[in-house]
């Protein structure tokens, strides 16, 4: 592990460049403060003044295969020496080899791969790939989602942030996906979640009219908006619904895909295949900008003699191609989907439940492998968030105390409204994993205080 030396005045000179210059996504530009940050290695990343930080958020839940990974550094620079870029039209090396190595991974028959520069992107031309392919328009997809911040993607997406983006004639219509805890069907386990929820999407269906429905799209396992793990039988009955009203049923494993979830993809958990499958992300943690759409043979067949309306300059960019097939390689050599799995299961998972017998605030524990939340409350038996849902200033004070006395002890975070989500990266150690469950036993203390 490199030993990070401190550069005060060469942060600061990153700082006001910053300052005066970037324009950050999601933020209001004068109410920030960003971290500059001097390098990273492995699970860690640090500042200009040597303070260094055990990445629990993965950046945003995409370094799985770590920071500077060395194969995949090599890859890049390798790639570069022979070609730095070529247009979609061609057939290149590492484009095609990244596109095998992707198609041997995904489920069932899904052979054919788009690539686009991201996980919003994916699910643009997933959309327009679904609504060509049936001849439809509505695409339906839940509340408590993520999927993007382009036009489709974001009026997809089911929590604040797609608020200020919509525009009302979408074609997109929200219904409630399962999350037992805190259930909109009233139920009393995951056995009838299952079956409301499912119930629901069938009523929500008839009145929107199945015929005019042309895809139902589901994070498999929802990231951001709470880590909430399907019960077992749902994603079954909801390829059941799209079979029988020949909805397209697209998998969006941005955020779940890569060894996340302790499988290649999180589908593996429940064997469901979709007609489409988007990833971007973990592909290769984001070294280079990379996503894509697995197709299937279905749908791959309706642009077989028909020309398929939409493309991108850079959609399978070597250099991003090249630093996914490096990934998906040490991936495999290394055993770091099983290692995901297996920090998940023997350290993450039970380290967490011990945390919830101390930590009043801790309300619910769930995840897989290295995708875990904390679901924090006031008060375990009426279940009231910590935080209002999208609470702001100081009614999130709670939570930004939480965050901030993390990041006092080395623990970079990842909080979102009433959660705190355990998100390392995939090649995680054991030590390391233990390290940051300390310090969120230390901090928990906080929001212990906020509980009755």
């Amino acid at each position: 592990m490199s030993t990070p030396t401190a550069d005060s005045a060469a942060g600061q000179a990153v700082k006001a460049a910053d300052r005066a210059h970037v324009f950050h996504s999601w933020s209001a530009q004068a109410l920030i403060d960003p971290l500059a940050v001097a390098g990273a290695e492995g699970s860690y990343f640090w500042d200009y003044d040597g303070n260094r930080y055990l990445d629990f958020s993965s950046q945003l839940v995409n370094t799985n295969i770590g920071h500077q990974h060395p194969k995949v550094v090599a890859a890049i620079q390798e790639q570069a020496a022979k070609l730095c870029t070529i247009a979609p039209g061609f057939a290149q090396e590492s484009r095609s080899e990244a596109a095998r190595l992707i198609a041997e991974r995904t489920p069932g028959d899904l052979d054919k791969i788009f690539f686009t520069n991201g996980g919003a992107e994916a699910n643009e031309n997933a959309i327009r790939m679904a609504r060509l392919h049936t001849g439809r328009q509505k695409v339906m997809s839940t509340y408590r989602s993520y999927h993007g911040a382009t036009a489709n993607a974001i009026a997809l997406t089911g929590d604040p942030r797609r608020w200020a983006n919509e525009t009302g004639v979408s074609g997109i219509v929200h219904f409630w996906g399962p999350y037992a805890y805190r259930s909109n069907f009233h139920a009393e386990n995951e056995a009838q979640e299952c079956e409301r929820a499912l119930e629901h999407l069938e009523q929500v269906l008839a009145f929107e009219g199945p015929g005019t429905v042309a895809a139902i799209i589901l994070e498999t396992v929802v990231g951001t908006a709470g880590i909430l793990i399907p019960p077992a039988g749902y994603l079954a009955g909801v390829r059941e619904i799209c079979d029988r009203y020949g909805i397209v049923f697209i998998l969006d494993e941005v955020m779940a895909g890569f060894g996340r979830t302790g499988e290649w993809f999180a589908a593996d958990h429940w064997g469901v295949v979709p007609d489409l499958l988007t990833f971007a992300k973990g592909v290769n943690s984001g070294y280079v900008p990379l996503g894509g759409v697995a197709i299937s043979a279905e749908i791959a067949a309706t642009f077989a003699e028909r020309p398929f309306p939409g493309g991108l300059t850079y959609s399978g960019h070597p250099l991003a191609c090249a630093s996914a097939v490096a990934t998906i390689n040490a991936m495999a050599e290394e055993g770091i989907v099983e290692n995901a799995k297996h920090i998940g299961d023997t350290v993450i998972g039970p380290g967490l439940r011990a945390l919830a017998e101390r930590h009043p605030s801790i309300g619910e524990v769930r995840g897989l492998g290295v995708f875990w939340a904390l679901d924090l409350v006031k008060n375990r038996q009426t279940r009231e968030p910590l935080v209002p849902y999208n609470a702001a200033g100081a009614a999130n004070a709670p939570m930004a105390e939480l965050a901030a006395a993390c990041k006092q002890r080395g623990l970079w975070p990842f909080v979102n409204m009433n959660r705190f989500h355990v998100v390392p990266p995939c090649t995680v150690t054991e030590e390391e994993a233990k390290t940051g469950l300390a310090i969120l036993d230390e901090v928990l203390t906080l929001t212990d205080a906020h509980t009755s």
